[in-house]
């Protein structure tokens, strides 16, 4: 096993090989809620390459029934401190196990456990340990051969990873079913289902020119919200045959849809398992946003058969070995999926948002850590937004560096050289760089070192020598547990930083770096140049420049990075209306936006009256109408930047002066462009029946955009027009636009009067809940908007949220519910969540708590509300810290929220 310090960190400096390893596994599940018996029998035998010793096996919360090795009963055993160490067995022999485990007590929805009276299995990452004692680490694979045996009437599904190899009934009015899985892969990838479940089906023929089995498996209610899923699964499969040449290769793909699930979804190979809000669409219950991630849950899954399970990561702390590379892969494919270069763009500037909004903060907290960790308390703590989103950037640099084809051919060597194997990161990078014949060895970096490099960019003009020279200079300052070494020096990131220049017209140069041919062909003749850069200070001068260009920096965000280039106002304007890379197209709006909503925070702190320069009002004005913009880049483009990436470009975080400021602004842009957004509103409403395309969803975004900016102006009529939007919506998008817009206008926040006239949003919000009271995904929503609504000065937001935990509906115990309720305001409603008298840390630290009694891996996520604490104004950071001690005091508290609190506090 990997040896842990005294205070339990596990260091990826301590891998040793396992002391044994197991060939074949047969599982036998006698399935019953209260308890299920479960016969394990394991071929095992001694590692050559392992360190020699006892057999030791991890099992949380089971009963061991009987030990026999080779048919015969086994003493030399002992359990104890989860952990069943089989004394001195021979080299190669058959263990046998009979364990018990009580899936209806397992509120943690880890291993295996029982939802709406059907079973399912979590084994991602250490879940398996808790079906059976076992070698429970991703670098132990065997092939599996599970039988499942279940009360026919109350279980007429059974279902497990592989082929369905034998099924029948049993003389006791139950019945079994035999799967067995040909392919090599570890226990986390294990998994069953059983219970009362429909499913729709398709076949394909794939790539290999075999028929496929695809199958949706869902409850009986639901099975008409199927369709999008399959067919994102079936997009999947043929979108990786022609890009990677990856055929699926077991004879039937299985998806099953649970309600209580902790993650978003499972890639256990050949039965992924998802929760609900991944799988099921229609257009009265989902909106765009649901058909998109859906399309890319499944995606990313079902990428995860090659980059995941055929080849798996050796040990934990290589997690983004096939997380961020899989991210990257649904990235693409959901880029490809819609259909133009404005998608594509619109797509990665949904990316990049998500990177800056919840990893670079990340980056710079106390729970910073490389792509690669070194070390960890708690793994389920480390499936966080820089192992996949920054680890996907990681990969995406790859693809950057080399070409898409010169990625494709590392891909193929990787495969060739590690199908059925556990590797590593550095196997990874050894296959992209032999590929393609470079020396990769300084990028390796983007694994072992933390933080966000800042990128500072300085630029020279020679008129007389027609040159142009841009110098580049890296820092990564030291974060998280490297603070605590005084002899860490950060090294030279390898970082492809994309760029262009424009002319004074705002066309795209030509561009040729000193000592290049000057022939006009290839990459010197090319309007956007990738450049090497790999040293701490680095210039680059680009030569025939008739006059000073204007820079276009780090286009499509080649590199995860902070640039650091003060542009003027002007220049932003120019860039924001010229620049032919859409990507710093948008860029240079949120950076002109950033600039004002700052300004407006210090004006606002200085206790003076707020204003908002006109070429910010003429900026957006521009974009609005600009009618050759695709309407879903101009929806990106015209809203602001998030409240928390705010924050994040603050000293100290000052949660309800941006509030103010960024709603001031709003305001303002609603008055100026009064008549825009009411063009934009009725101009972008899309005729005929519902359809989720890009296009149409696009036309969608900025219709409802230009809708939620009408209502922060007080006008009868917008408020009208928003209530008929929703009373006569065929559709979700437009639904809880209208609702959304309602209740951010405030009219949740106060009872109806003649000052007001009708409180159109307290109306609806009750109707929106009568429609889909059977509907648990669409009441996520309905819990989830309220709890983020801005209330006013007469109604805290908290005072909501505790009544909502008293409805019916609610329950803690459902991770989707407690996300929608509890996540949604302590992360998604800075103003209120900070309130000064500190009433929403107090809130936080109840929650934690009552979460943490059932189950840890969420209630470890609500924990990370906190642990950039230290970022606020002083009153707020006392009492965040008040709450941190009051939840790491508390002695039953799970190593998965105890090592969030101290490293927060530390």
């Amino acid at each position: 096993m990997l040896r842990t310090d005294l205070a339990g960190v596990i260091q990826r400096s301590d891998y040793t090989p396992p002391a044994y390893l197991i060939d074949t596994v047969q599982l036998d599940f006698d399935l019953a809620p209260d308890v299920t018996t479960v016969t394990s029998r394991l071929r095992v035998h001694r590692n050559p390459a392992g360190p020699g010793g006892d057999l030791e096996l991890v099992g949380q919360g089971l009963q061991l029934v009987s030990l026999e090795i080779d048919g015969k009963p086994w003493s030399g055993y002992r359990t104890g401190d989860e952990m069943l160490t089989v004394e001195a067995p021979p080299q190669a022999f058959e263990l046998m196990l009979v364990t018990r485990c009580r899936p209806q007590e397992n509120t943690s929805l880890m291993g295996l456990y029982v939802s709406g009276g059907n079973f399912f299995t979590q084994c991602e990452a250490e879940g398996f340990r808790k079906i059976t004692y076992f070698l429970d680490r991703p670098d132990v694979m065997a092939t599996y051969t599970v039988t499942l045996r279940a009360d026919r009437e109350a279980y007429p599904v059974l279902l497990a990873n592989g082929n369905l190899i034998d099924k029948g009934d049993l003389p006791d009015g139950r019945h079994f079913a035999v799967w067995d899985d040909p392919f090599k892969k570890p226990s986390y990838l294990f998994a069953l289902v059983a219970g009362r479940l429909v499913c729709r089906e398709d076949r394909i023929v794939a790539g290999d020119g075999r028929e496929k089995l695809l199958q949706v498996w869902v409850q009986p209610q639901d099975l008409d919200k199927t369709e999008h899923a399959m067919h994102s699964l079936i997009n999947s499969i043929r979108w990786d045959e022609e890009r990677f040449g990856r055929v699926l290769d077991l004879d039937r793909f299985m998806i099953v849809a649970v309600s209580d699930f902790n993650m978003g979804a499972m890639e256990n190979k050949g039965l992924n398992i998802f929760n609900t809000k991944y799988v099921l669409a229609d257009a009265a219950t989902a909106t765009d946003d649901d058909f998109s991630n859906i399309e890319a849950v499944v995606g990313h899954e079902y990428f995860h058969n090659w980059t995941g399970n055929r080849v798996t990561c050796r040990d934990w702390f290589q997690l983004s070995l096939k997380e961020g590379l899989t991210v990257f892969r649904d990235q693409e494919f959901s880029a490809d999926m819609m259909g133009s270069e404005s998608g594509r763009a619109v797509k990665r500037i949904d990316d990049v948002r998500v990177l800056r909004q919840a990893q670079f903060p990340e980056d710079a907290g106390p729970m910073a850590h490389p792509v690669r960790p070194e070390s960890y308390v708690e793994i389920n703590n480390f499936y966080t937004v820089t192992v996949y989103e920054k680890g996907a950037e990681v990969v995406r640099m790859y693809q950057t560096l080399l070409g898409r084809d010169g990625f494709r051919r590392g891909m193929d060597l990787y495969f060739e050289r590690h199908d059925g194997q556990a590797v590593t990161c550095d196997d990874f990078r050894a296959a992209m760089a032999d590929a393609n014949q470079r020396d990769l060895t300084q990028f390796g970096r983007w694994y072992s070192q933390a933080g966000t490099p800042r990128v500072t960019v300085d630029a020279v003009y020679d008129e007389a020598a027609r040159t142009y020279t841009l110098t580049l200079t890296q820092r990564c300052p030291k974060v998280g547990v490297e603070l605590q070494d005084e002899t860490l020096v950060k090294q030279p990131f390898h970082i492809p930083f994309a760029v262009g220049l424009l002319d004074r017209d705002g066309r795209d140069m030509a561009l040729r770096l000193a000592g290049e041919a000057s022939d006009t062909s290839g990459t010197a003749a090319s309007t956007t140049r990738v450049l090497d850069f790999t040293q701490e200070r680095q210039s680059f001068t680009f030569v025939d420049v008739p006059h000073t260009p204007m820079p276009s920096l780090l286009r499509g965000f080649s590199a995860p990075v902070i640039v650091e280039h003060e542009y003027t106002i002007d220049e932003l304007a120019f860039l924001m209306a010229h620049d032919s890379d859409p990507f710093n197209r948008w860029e240079a709006g949120q950076r002109l936006a950033t600039r004002q909503l700052l300004a407006l925070v210090e004006s606002i702190q200085m206790g003076q009256l707020p204003s908002v320069d006109s070429y910010v009002l003429e900026a957006f004005r521009q974009v609005l109408r600009d009618e050759t913009l695709d309407p879903a880049f101009r929806a990106q483009a015209l809203t602001l930047p998030a409240e928390s990436y705010l924050g994040e470009q603050m000293t100290e975080i000052d949660p309800a002066a941006i509030h103010a400021a960024r709603q001031y602004l709003r305001q303002r842009l609603a008055a100026s462009l009064h008549t825009e957004w009411l063009a934009a509103y009725h101009n972008h409403r899309v005729p005929g029946p519902y359809q989720p395309d890009a296009a149409s969803a696009g036309e969608r975004a900025l219709k409802n955009l230009a809708l939620s900016y009408l209502m922060e102006l007080s006008d009868a009529g917008a408020a009208q027009t928003a209530r008929t939007q929703y009373d006569s919506a065929d559709n979700m998008t437009d639904r809880f636009a209208a609702l959304t817009a309602l209740v951010q206008r405030g009219g949740a926040a106060r009872e109806g009067d003649a000052a007001h006239g009708p409180n159109h949003a307290a109306e609806a919000l009750v109707d929106f809940y009568q429609r889909f009271e059977n509907e648990p995904l669409a009441i996520d929503k309905w819990f989830a908007l309220q709890a983020m609504q801005r209330g006013d000065g007469s109604h805290c937001v908290i005072d909501a949220v505790r009544a909502l935990m008293r409805h019916p509906a609610f329950t803690l115990k459902n991770p989707n519910r407690a996300r929608s309720l509890i996540f949604s305001f302590c992360s998604g409603n800075p103003a209120q969540f900070h309130a000064a008298d500190g009433s929403g840390y107090r809130f936080w630290a109840e929650q934690v708590l009552a979460l943490d009694a059932l189950n840890p891996q969420v209630a470890a996520r609500l924990a990370r509300v906190l642990d950039r604490w230290r970022k606020y104004t002083p009153a707020l950071r006392e009492r965040m810290r008040d709450a941190l001690q009051q939840v790491a005091q508390h002695k039953a508290l799970s190593k998965d929220v105890r090592e969030i609190v101290e490293k927060a506090l530390a």
